[in-house]
């Protein structure tokens, strides 16, 4: 419904986990990234006991989008209030609330509630956010409701975290420069086929990437790329390989008097439903953790080690 200017709406979802583990999932807003698919990073701003600021860049209809909030958090209410400080048009005004409701020892109910202004209160603005807010809102609450009733974890180990690094003799903004120019990857990288890299908002990359596996075949992925320049480049893919139902990884460059540190991480989600189709029937979780990690990290080797010949080469 609408309050004069201001837009309110709420969604609810039944979560078969204990209010304060729910509560629990949203304070950490280090792993969203993990649970909500539309969030590609979120890093804190300031952080005090009981109020945060947080940066937030996420995806919204299909664009990625960045602003910054401010959380309260009270911890005996089982709420966390929040409001964007610097909202991205065509947002002008955006806040709400998370409200987690305990029902019984093992069950809650969570509400999404969101109160919004469109830039010069446009209409066809005010329809993007209300799709916007919507498509996103019913989203985070699934993937919430769904890692809540997992506990996050699994007992087939499905999360797989890893990083490789390599040493190079150069500087971390020659390096960091053949990372971010990922349009050039086709002529730089040899298991790279196709690659498309969009950035309207600088520092915010859409990547879309065609690889090469050892087989000769190949896949296509794409991600949303996060720069901050010349230290580290943080993405999450929202179109992941068959064998993955998430990744998300970052670049990061530590520089120091001989040279730079290079490194690349992973986090994936094995997706146990396709792994006969990829690998036979026989094949396990163990299995598909061993080629998922020896994929990309074969992929991440070869790319440090063609920005490590770059990067001297410029010294």
């Amino acid at each position: 419904m609408s309050d004069g200017e201001i837009s309110r709406v709420e969604h609810a979802i039944e979560v078969d986990a204990p209010a304060s583990d729910v509560y629990r999932l949203l304070t950490e807003v280090e792993n969203w990234p993990r649970l909500f698919h539309p969030t590609i990073h979120v890093q804190h701003v300031e952080r005090g006991e009981h109020t945060e600021r947080i940066r937030i860049w996420a995806t919204a209809n299909g664009e990625a989008k960045s602003w910054t909030s401010r959380r309260e958090l009270h911890p005996e209410q089982l709420r966390i209030d929040f409001r964007q400080e610097v909202s991205a048009p065509p947002v002008a005004a955006m806040g709400g609330a998370w409200i987690i409701e305990p029902v019984s020892d093992g069950t809650c109910r969570v509400r999404l509630l969101h109160d919004y202004r469109a830039v010069d209160d446009e209409a066809e603005s005010l329809a993007w956010i209300d799709q916007a807010v919507d498509r996103n809102s019913r989203s985070e609450l699934a993937a919430l409701k769904a890692n809540a009733e997992l506990l996050v974890g699994s007992p087939e180990d499905l999360l797989l975290s890893f990083q490789d690094s390599v040493r190079i003799d150069g500087s971390a903004k020659d390096v960091y420069d053949f990372l971010d120019q990922a349009d050039r990857w086709t002529e730089r990288l040899p298991h790279v086929a196709k690659v498309e890299l969009t950035e309207e908002t600088p520092g915010l990359q859409l990547l879309t990437m065609e690889t090469r596996a050892k087989d000769g075949s190949t896949h296509t992925t794409t991600s949303v790329r996060v720069c901050f320049p010349h230290e580290r480049i943080v993405y999450k893919q929202t179109v992941v390989p068959a064998l993955m139902t998430l990744h998300t990884g970052y670049w990061l460059l530590e520089e120091d008097d001989s040279g730079v540190i290079a490194t690349s991480q992973h986090t994936v989600v094995v997706n146990v439903e396709n792994i006969p189709a990829v690998l036979g029937d026989k094949a396990g979780v163990a299995d598909a953790r061993q080629y998922v990690q020896g994929a990309l990290s074969a992929n991440s080797r070869a790319t440090l080690g063609h920005a490590k010949a770059y990067a001297e080469r410029r010294v």
